[in-house]
């Protein structure tokens, strides 16, 4: 089985017995056992004999017709933030090593078992999520696929749920997206990453980054893949998309802060990307949304993510404060000197954000822009810490600018198979995510 099959040709092939929920597990577990492959650092766990035994379960399910749904038997990653029940969730930091096992499964996870997908193991991560460029010095960092002789950053948060997929280890990841850690990983790796509107995906059971901003999303192999993921997690009848034609789309890119500083690869796709777009009848426009460029100054004491990790962790913070890498905790320990004041100015500059994007947005089917200005950098170009900082910032920029919007949005593939992979996202308001998905299946299949 290709560990490029999509989960629709992975269902056929399960309903009409060309392959079993054995088969793909084993295949999956052998990926990540290979000790030339990076399956020891894309997982922080694997549960070889768990994986085997659901999947022996959903094959004799499916046998007696009564699989839990069409998805049953196929083996997906879940990003170590989540709670599954009777193991440790680390969130990627060694603080939380020796915490209690799980009791139950996050909702998200809860949902994904019910219908019948096999969790083959806890995918790596940015410790607590916090950076968009998935470096881990606790269990390593899991190799960008691209370029691995070099060794690039797999793009943070979800860095270990990315690799799984594109490596064959699993055929879909769960992760959050906080400022972009669906999205960023995604298009560094050269796969799809979904965002939706926050409320539509409980976030109970997942180690928290900023409450303001979490949301639950997948990452997968193409937008109806990621849209028959999203349905699940998401409790909602979704599922099957409707795919836009492109003719008359309306079609908006920001001029504000998402093109600047673009490296020649990046500009280059986004470029092609339009004008395929131009030629089949998209009308796209160039705005100014000067909300963008106002961001900097909203987060300049941290942020929602500052605040409100700060309030979760303090009591760790205070008891294991050499157990946190040292960036994440200087990012985190930021919060502390934030008043209720600064707090309540957030909130109310979120607000009017959100108004003032909304009125500039609301006329167009979606907005696009590159998902990260930049390729994949080297990770041996991240050694000191204002190289970290000044690359993770330019990271999250572009993805940064939904979550404050509490958007909806995805990353899909714009580079030519076999360059460096970029990302283009496609965006639009809070609860539009239906309307996301059709536009960005229309897309996708244009820049096949």
């Amino acid at each position: 089985m290709s560990p490029n099959a999509t989960l629709k040709s992975l269902s056929e092939d399960l309903a009409h017995g060309r392959t079993t929920s054995r088969a793909l597990v084993e295949a999956c577990l052998q990926r990540i056992e290979d000790p030339a492959g990076e399956g020891r650092r894309a997982f922080i766990a694997a549960d070889r004999e768990t994986a085997l035994a659901q999947a022996d379960a959903m094959d004799r399910l499916r046998a007696v017709g009564a699989e839990p749904s069409r998805y049953a038997g196929i083996p997906i990653s879940i990003k170590d933030l989540f709670d599954v029940r009777g193991q440790v969730t680390k969130a990627g930091a060694k603080v939380l090593s020796e915490a209690k096992p799980a009791t139950e499964d996050a909702p998200a996870v809860a949902r994904l078992r019910s219908a019948g997908f096999v969790l083959i193991g806890r995918a790596n991560m940015s410790e607590f999520a916090f950076s968009g460029l998935g470096l881990n010095p606790h269990f390593d960092t899991p190799r960008n696929p691209w370029d691995r002789k070099t060794g690039r950053v797999p793009g943070g948060s979800t860095s270990g749920g990315a690799v799984s997929v594109v490596d064959g280890m699993a055929y879909a990841t769960l992760g959050t997206d906080t400022g972009g850690s669906c999205r960023i990983p995604a298009a560094f790796t050269g796969i799809v990453g979904f965002k939706p509107t926050a409320r539509r995906v409980p976030t109970d059971g997942a180690v928290p980054l900023s409450t303001s901003l979490d949301s639950v999303g997948p990452l997968a192999r193409s937008v109806a893949c990621c849209a028959a993921l999203d349905a699940v997690i998401a409790d909602s009848s979704l599922g099957n998309i409707v795919r836009a034609s492109i003719e008359g789309l309306r079609l908006a890119v920001p001029n504000t802060l998402v093109l600047d500083r673009m490296d020649a690869t990046v500009s280059a796709d986004f470029d092609r990307a339009l004008s395929v777009l131009s030629r089949a009848g998209a009308r796209i426009t160039k705005i100014d949304i000067p909300e963008f460029a106002d961001i900097a100054r909203i987060n300049a004491k941290g942020g929602f993510a500052a605040a409100e990790s700060f309030a979760w962790h303090r009591d760790l913070l205070n008891r294991y404060p050499d157990r946190y890498d040292p960036r994440i905790k200087m990012r985190i320990e930021r919060g502390q000197q934030m008043s209720a004041a600064d707090y309540i100015d957030l909130q109310a500059a979120r607000k009017a954000y959100i108004a003032g994007v909304t009125r500039r947005i609301r006329d167009f089917d979606a907005i696009l822009f590159p998902t990260v200005p930049i390729v994949a950098p080297a990770i041996s170009e991240l050694n000191d810490d204002q190289s970290f900082t000044d690359q993770n910032l330019l990271v999250l920029r572009n993805s940064t600018t939904i979550n404050l919007l509490d958007g909806c949005a995805i990353s899909i593939p714009m580079h030519r198979q076999g360059d460096a992979p970029t990302g283009l996202t496609i965006a639009g308001l809070p609860g539009h995510d239906t309307a996301v998905f059709s536009v960005s299946s229309g897309i996708e299949n244009l820049l096949r």
